[in-house]
């Protein structure tokens, strides 16, 4: 198992992702993506993953009790560009253009 692996492999409280028997649920296939992204980009060391976690917790809080954690990875994905842009690893503007054209169907779904 792998240092990464380790770090994530019991997350529990509120920024653990959602499971189900113990596994990671993923009900859409962009949230294993965005998921495994924030993965192997922390297999490369640009981020501690404690710095991503507390970013989704205040997140998670912001949203309040009647949020039924159906946006987790709504907030994982605001989390991770909010760090990352932090960090100056992801461009605004690169990532702006990228979803308009996605939205517009200039981009097309990878799978």
């Amino acid at each position: 198992m792998s240092v990464v692996e380790r770090e994530i492999a019991d997350e529990r409280g509120p920024a653990g992702p959602p499971r189900k028997n113990g596994e990671r649920v993923f009900t859409a296939p962009w949230e294993g993506r965005a998921f495994g992204m924030a993965l192997a980009l922390r297999a490369h060391q640009p981020y501690p993953w404690e710095e991503l976690r507390a970013l989704l917790e205040r997140r998670i809080k912001a949203a309040g009790p009647e949020d039924d954690g159906s946006q987790y990875y709504e907030l994982w994905v605001a989390s991770l560009e909010e760090l990352l842009g932090r960090r100056g690893l992801l461009d605004e503007d690169e990532l702006e253009r990228r979803t308009e054209e996605y939205l517009a169907g200039r981009r097309d779904e990878v799978f």
